[in-house]
């Protein structure tokens, strides 16, 4: 067999065999995505309709600090649309590019409240701490309430917040059998309905706070609004 024809074949051997092993890698990868629980395309259950502002930075001077402390934080209003009284226990957590979870603050400041409060003009603006509980239908019931995060991260790049709490809609996690899988604890493994909002910084920590943050991810605003099961 002349070489050249030997040359062709084990090159065209190759390549098949590297076909058939990127679509091995592949294959289960893309399996196990679309096995992930995704939220129903309609609502299964109640929701609370939540209209917020873009996250901000703020830089407070909080008494026993040695110096001003910076915080972000995003405004926001619930209406209960439907037709009975739900409980609204939110959560609110942001995700950074660092992979860091950071939950919002419960028991924020007295003086970083009211500082916000003044900076967004809103008399009805409530506490973390009292804007959870019963809310009942109708748009004159709406409340308004606000997020507080100590500052995540000097660079914030690209960020996620999660905002839990706004539906009834839930998943217990189960395994190929359909056992339902438990933690250590023994309690079910439960995902619930959560909105995700993406937002990019285009500067860096040079100047922070003046840097001007978009929706979405990157410079293209990609999925700037979204719900998983979280």
């Amino acid at each position: 067999m002349p070489r050249t024809l030997k040359l062709t074949l084990l090159t065209a051997t190759l390549l098949v065999l590297a076909l058939i092993a990127a679509v091995a890698w592949v294959g289960p990868v893309a399996h196990a995505a679309t096995d992930y629980p995704e939220p129903s395309p309609y609502p299964t259950s109640w929701e609370i309709t939540f209209d917020y502002k873009t996250p901000t930075r703020i830089v407070v001077n909080v008494p026993g600090s040695v110096s001003p402390k910076a915080y972000w934080y995003m405004p926001y209003t619930i209406t209960n649309d439907g037709e009975e009284t739900q409980n609204f226990i939110p959560q609110f957590e942001i995700l950074t590019s660092d992979g860091k979870v950071h939950k919002a603050l419960n028991n924020v400041p007295v003086v970083v409240f009211d500082t916000i409060k003044s900076r967004e003009r809103n008399k009805l603006m409530v506490a973390p701490t009292k804007v959870s509980g019963e809310i009942r239908p109708g748009v004159d019931q709406a409340r308004d309430g606000v997020a507080v995060w100590e500052e995540p991260a000097k660079d914030m790049d690209t960020f996620k917040i999660f905002v839990g709490g706004l539906s009834g809609e839930f998943v217990e996690l189960k395994d190929d059998k359909g056992n339902v899988l438990k933690d250590a604890k023994g309690e079910t493994l439960i995902l619930r309905k959560t909105l995700q909002l993406t937002y990019h910084l285009n500067g860096d920590d040079v100047y922070p706070g003046e840097d001007v943050i978009n929706e979405g991810e990157g410079r293209i605003g990609k999925n700037p609004k979204v719900w998983v099961m979280r």
